[in-house]
């Protein structure tokens, strides 16, 4: 059963600026990772460079955004107590979930490739790995990538869906408020 929402409850502003900032951060990692090849040497270096250190930054944010949801981030009740309550929950936990998991493939590949950093110095392989290793890791890292941009795209498609046709609020819990 879907509760309409009198107010538009809001979550408080720092909650609402990581998962804007994780949602940016994801699409634009996506996309980074996607034309890495496109560049030739030495730009495929610093355009590696920049997927590294913004994978290291959205990893920060991660931890940043459960520590914040578990200490001083607003909690707000479900909008359905049913089974679609449920689901966004799972969806949320997923969405997390899969987020940690890239980013430690990602560190995996880190410390077996050793990349060099905008050219600037070189990080040493840290963990011998055999070629197919990296790769089945490599591929894994790209396949959860584009998972999570599905589950996220289905995730907006619900808040959407809130938003126009349950018209009850929802969406406008996590929408950066108007000054």
């Amino acid at each position: 059963m879907v509760m309409k929402l009198r107010a538009a409850t809001r979550y408080d502003a720092a909650t609402i600026w990581f998962h804007w900032a994780t949602a940016v951060l994801v699409v634009e990692q996506w996309v980074g990772a996607k034309t890495i090849d496109m560049w030739a040497d030495p730009l495929q270096v610093d355009a590696r460079s920049v997927h590294i250190a913004l994978g290291i930054l959205l990893g920060l944010l991660l931890l940043f955004r459960m520590a914040w949801r578990a200490t001083g981030g607003r909690s707000l009740p479900n909008a359905d107590s049913g089974v679609l309550g449920l689901l966004a929950k799972a969806v949320h936990w997923g969405l997390c979930a899969l987020l940690a998991t890239i980013i430690g493939l990602g560190v995996a590949l880190f410390v077996m490739r050793g990349d060099s950093i905008f050219g600037l110095f070189h990080v040493p392989v840290l963990v011998q790995a055999a070629r197919p290793l990296r790769r089945t890791i490599q591929s894994l890292h790209e396949l959860l990538a584009t998972g999570v941009l599905v589950v996220a795209s289905l995730h907006a498609g619900a808040a959407l869906f809130h938003r126009y046709v349950l018209k009850d609020g929802v969406m406008a819990r996590m929408w950066p408020a108007r000054s």
